[in-house]
């Protein structure tokens, strides 16, 4: 039995990156070897077991066929007999099938058949083999990967090999709880703009992201968005909530808050009126599609029907205010209600030349939501219950002690 480091581990010591997880790759061993050490076999798919006391992943050597579509049809192969170079020619890029002894500390040589080595300070992400197009989840975690390593390119060959994978179907029978997983990681790089960029490129984003990839060339009006192109505004956006460390749900409202502008009939281009309906609208088959996550779903919905209502709130008074507060279920879910703010600021900030503008409308809108949250609701349910009045009355009157209380912290009383 012999062990080895692998995958990212190898690859971000080489980088002089910090290293948070390690992949160990078991050759020569059974799976009855690993149990009578102590390992626990945790694999459904693949022959992987946990270490006794690290509880960190250990996966024989295998190698897998092709034998149908999407990244579920495979036959795995796991036996003493399958080396480590086998092993490694089946990993998705160059720069991930590196493997060194277990003890390596980053000093040293490594094992790498395939030239991740020479890659790494290429700053390419290449494909290992032919096998790559077997899995068409590669695509995704390429795109990933390049939006984790902003100097990287994707080298020519690659990029052409998964334009051909996307032509041939292979992005079709991708399974959306994976769409979803690496979608959600690549949100969350450095660079998650350079995600869509390559999916774009290749052909991919058409077939997961229909919605977000007709985006591109759907003009806007210059005085408001001088970068013009609407694809380009969103990767702005996104990059802007990069920047300003923003949580997955806000990056993900970025993402789709203006997916109604691909609606947008021709004749009455650049303007968009009512695209935030639209958006909405869209969104909801799309975020049933890839089946994301709830606090992602609501969160892009409220962005997308109230992103402009939150830029025009400047303009208004406290009764508008007020209502725009309810829409939102602010005062119900003021943290929620923080981070909408957060993906507008994003979406005013994501524009050419607007990139270091102050954003009001954050401080104007939480001084509201807090003047109207201070507002003690059961002295007044107390004294309408005195008049005998009950139900929408009831409503009516807190309603009304909240505009006032706006109003008042609008004046500064």
């Amino acid at each position: 039995m012999q062990i080895y480091m692998v995958g990212g581990a190898v690859r971000d010591r080489l980088l002089g990156r910090p290293v948070n997880d390690h992949d160990w790759v078991v050759v020569g061993a059974t799976p009855e070897d690993m149990v009578a050490r102590g390992f626990v076999p945790v694999g459904r798919d693949f022959p992987v077991f946990l270490h006794p006391e690290t509880h960190e992943e250990y996966a024989l050597a295998r190698t897998e066929r092709k034998s149908g579509r999407g990244y579920r049809g495979f036959v795995v192969q796991a036996s003493p007999d399958v080396t480590l170079e086998e092993d490694l020619s089946r990993r998705d890029l160059t720069i991930n099938a590196i493997a060194a002894d277990a003890e390596w500390t980053g000093v040293g040589a490594v094992f790498d058949p395939y030239g991740g080595a020479k890659d790494l300070q290429r700053r390419v992400l290449r494909h290992v083999t032919e096998a790559f197009r077997e899995d068409p989840v590669r695509i995704l975690r390429v795109a990933r990967f390049a939006a984790r390593f902003a100097d990287f390119t994707v080298a020519p060959e690659t990029m052409a090999l998964m334009r051909e994978m996307v032509q041939a179907g292979e992005a079709d029978h991708l399974v959306a709880e994976r769409v979803w997983q690496e979608l959600s990681r690549g949100l969350m790089e450095p660079a998650p703009a350079r995600m869509f960029e390559v999916l774009r490129e290749c052909g991919a984003l058409a077939v997961l992201l229909p919605e977000l990839d007709r985006l591109w060339g759907v003009p806007q009006r210059a005085e408001y968005h001088p970068e013009v192109d609407t694809g380009v505004h969103v990767m702005m956006v996104l990059q802007m909530a990069a920047r300003l460390s923003a949580p997955l749900p806000v990056r993900f409202a970025c993402l789709v808050h203006d997916l109604g502008k691909g609606t947008t009939p021709q004749d009455v281009l650049p303007r968009h009126i009512g695209h935030e309906q639209r958006s909405s609208r869209l969104l909801k088959p799309l975020c049933e599609r890839l089946r994301v996550p709830v606090d992602c779903r609501e969160l892009a919905d409220v962005v997308a029907r109230e992103h402009g209502n939150i830029h025009r709130s400047g303009e208004l008074g406290a009764a508008a205010l007020l209502r725009l507060l309810e829409r939102c279920d602010a005062i119900r879910k003021p943290e929620r209600f923080g981070d909408v703010l957060l993906a507008c600021e994003c979406d005013a900030r994501g524009r050419l030349g607007f990139e270091d503008a102050p954003y009001p409308q954050r401080a104007r809108l939480l001084a509201a939501l807090d003047a109207a949250q201070r507002v003690a609701t059961a002295p007044i349910a107390a004294q309408a219950a005195a008049r005998g009045l009950a139900g929408p009355k009831v409503g009516e009157l807190i309603h009304a002690a909240r505009v006032q209380a706006v109003a008042e912290s609008l004046s500064g009383h």
